[in-house]
């Protein structure tokens, strides 16, 4: 295990690297300024964005592919079904959830077709059924993914920074969204949980109907 610290190090670093430049660029603070001094380039950026996001992935994904490091603990038989059980309702959850997201808007192709300069997102306040339990049902699948995989000190080093970020990420991503919608979203975030569901805090059909009533805007279901 000791033998394994200089490769988790150099692990940890380009895990660190990649979020840092990950948050830099999703960041308003950047995305005005592009927009001030390159205005041309502003119905690009989301799609270059996420290009960016997934090509940088070849550092850390690499180095961990390369060497995953000792295993920590293995798992019973019952213990790894319910755990690829737990992953595949994830990713579903993740599959059905993709439509109620505008996946145009998402990739950034709408705002290369639309030639759109803003800096703000196209897309209004929006609740999915997913979104009366968890802020952020996309971190909450992924939590879950990454979680109920074998666990490798290299794994389990990406789990924890993984989880570390997705938590900090959310809580930038809410700036933009306050900064977005105002006090619509400022109420919503008192009554849900932003990365794991909680049976005492959720938004009831009679609370969705409410706060999609203060924003013109905003669509939703409430239904149970």
């Amino acid at each position: 295990m000791s033998d394994y610290w200089p490769h988790a190090s150099l692990l940890a670093a380009a895990w660190v690297l990649y979020f840092i430049i990950h948050s830099a660029l999703a960041s308003l603070r950047l995305k005005r300024w592009v927009a001030e001094h390159w205005t041309a380039a502003m119905p690009l950026y989301r799609l270059g964005y996420n290009l960016l996001a997934v090509v940088l992935l070849i550092g850390p994904v690499g180095l961990l592919w390369a060497d995953p490091g000792p295993p920590l603990w293995t798992r019973s038989h019952w213990i790894r079904w319910s755990a690829d059980l737990l992953a595949l309702a994830a990713v579903a959850g993740f599959v059905v959830s993709l439509r109620y997201y505008d996946g145009a808007e998402f990739l950034g192709l709408r705002q290369l077709r639309e030639h759109s300069r803003r800096v703000e997102d196209l897309e209004r306040f929006r609740l999915s059924p997913f979104h009366r339990y968890v802020r952020h049902p996309w971190y909450f699948f992924g939590l879950v993914i990454v979680w109920t995989r074998d666990m490798t000190a290299g794994w389990l080093l990406t789990c924890v920074l993984v989880t570390l970020y997705f938590w900090l990420g959310s809580r930038l991503e809410e700036r933009k969204l306050i900064a977005y919608h105002g006090e619509v979203y400022r109420r919503y975030r008192r009554l849900v949980p932003a990365l794991v569901p909680l049976p005492w805090r959720r938004l009831s059909r009679r609370d969705c109907e409410a706060l999609l009533a203060t924003d013109p805007a905003a669509s939703g279901r409430c239904e149970p």
